[in-house]
């Protein structure tokens, strides 16, 4: 990796694939930077029947001197929308239009056209039309959805009635701020806006982002809720379960902590660990509900670190100060000197030190979620698995990410298993503690 540079800017797209057989876009050095436009996630990918996945992220870049087995620390320093409107809402598939998976292997239903080519033609939910005999070709429709329209500067959104929603669609690409590289349709076009007058804040954040997978799989299926539509899948992205237990990395996350200020820390599968990003979300709660958020274009700056020797299956999250839960929060001044006054008055003679710490947890279920991460933070920390549940009770959480099954899994850890991982200034860093 002797050509690696302090700063890398990347502008060209995966395709829908993330792993080892996506030429990367270059090297960046231990400690810099790299920039990029993402463009927006899940439906203008899904909409797109060429894409064998539901994102559009950016082709890897590879860290100087990450081995498999290290780990990278990703700071994410910008996270900014460029879009000017977007929409979303919940989905259904269309039968006769894919081959187990419409996310994956979509057909077209009249010459039988497998990832078939395709343009828009006219606005509504029959715009999407194969290229190669004309026919009606989206594996997707909306039981309820909506066109929302972003003020960045003043953070704010507002969903709008049917006739805005068609006027932006006569503009989609350009309304949507679709990166030059881009090749997804945009969802704009289907203009469908069962919600009128909805006003919510933003705040944005990157659904799929961190290190390649050891093998190719679809970029949208890159964890253990959407990885399990692979098993045995009747297409050419087949896994086992436990090939998808060793191979993926859980970048898809649709974290809504993973924003601007926030670290992660994600593992190395493959040398130089391949970082990748996109499906920026304008907006979304816990659990991402609805199964699809606000999927914008946007601008992404990232510092990256590498940990050498931190094992780790998924990633680790350093949130911003102002996401953790209240018990995890560091203790103020005020209440580590009540603290030690209580200790004093039991007669405890030991406080520990300690700092938060999250971990993502993946799987078929929100239960199987919870379980990965408790065993995730038990396997790195060292901690017994039923000590690390006892401390996100009382001293942590457990908060949704996604339906079906990405969760994160916070509690206070000792300072020095912090040490041991290679955290802690990363940590103090993070939280101005002591750690």
């Amino acid at each position: 990796m002797s050509d690696a540079r302090s700063h890398i800017e990347v502008y060209d797209y995966s395709g829908g694939i993330v792993g080892p057989g996506i030429e990367p876009a270059g090297t960046v050095r231990d400690g810099g930077t790299i920039r990029t436009g993402t463009p927006p996630g899940c439906w203008g990918p899904m909409i797109t029947p060429k894409f064998q996945g539901g994102h559009e992220v950016t082709r890897p870049v590879l860290v100087e001197g990450a081995e498999i087995g290290d780990a990278i620390a990703i700071r994410l320093k910008t996270v900014q929308v460029t879009s000017l409107a977007t929409s979303s809402g919940v989905m259904e598939f269309v039968e006769g239009r894919y081959l187990g998976d419409p996310f994956v292997a979509k057909l077209c239903p009249n010459c039988g056209a497998t990832s078939p080519s395709s343009h828009i033609e006219g606005i509504g939910e029959e715009a999407v039309r194969c290229d190669g005999c004309g026919a009606e070709v989206n594996a997707f429709r909306f039981s309820n959805g909506y066109v929302i329209v972003l003020d960045r500067e003043n953070k704010v959104s507002l969903t709008v009635g049917k006739d805005v929603a068609q006027r932006i669609a006569g503009d989609a690409r350009t309304v949507a701020a679709m990166p030059d590289q881009a090749n997804q349709h945009s969802i704009l076009a289907l203009a469908r806006a069962d919600i009128s007058g909805l006003a919510s804040r933003m705040r944005p954040f990157l659904g799929n982002i961190g290190t390649i997978p050891s093998r190719d799989l679809p970029d949208s299926h890159n964890a253990g809720d959407f990885g399990s539509f692979l098993i045995d899948a009747p297409h050419g992205y087949s896994f086992t379960q436990e090939e998808l237990n060793e191979h993926k990395t859980d970048g898809h996350m649709d974290t809504n902590s993973v924003r601007e200020g926030a670290i992660l820390i994600c593992p190395v599968k493959v040398p130089g660990g391949g970082v990748y990003m996109g499906d920026m979300h304008a907006q979304q709660g816990n659990g991402e509900i609805a199964g699809h958020a606000t999927d914008v274009s946007g601008v992404v700056e990232l510092e990256v670190k590498v940990i050498k020797g931190l094992k780790l299956d998924g990633p680790i999250l350093l949130q911003h100060p102002e996401d953790l839960p209240f018990l995890a929060q560091p203790m103020s001044g005020e209440e580590s000197r009540a603290i030690r006054r209580l200790a004093e008055r039991y007669g405890q003679q030991s406080i520990e030190d300690n700092a938060p710490i999250t971990f993502i947890g993946s799987g078929p279920t929100l239960n199987d979620a919870t379980h990965n991460g408790l065993a995730r933070a038990a396997e790195v920390t060292g901690l017994p698995y039923d000590e690390i549940m006892n401390r996100a009770t009382i001293a942590g959480s457990i908060e949704i990410s996604r339906l079906p099954g990405v969760v994160r899994v916070t509690f206070m850890c000792p300072t020095s298993i912090l040490e041991r991982m290679g955290v802690a200034e990363l940590v103090r860093e993070q939280y101005g503690v002591q750690a």
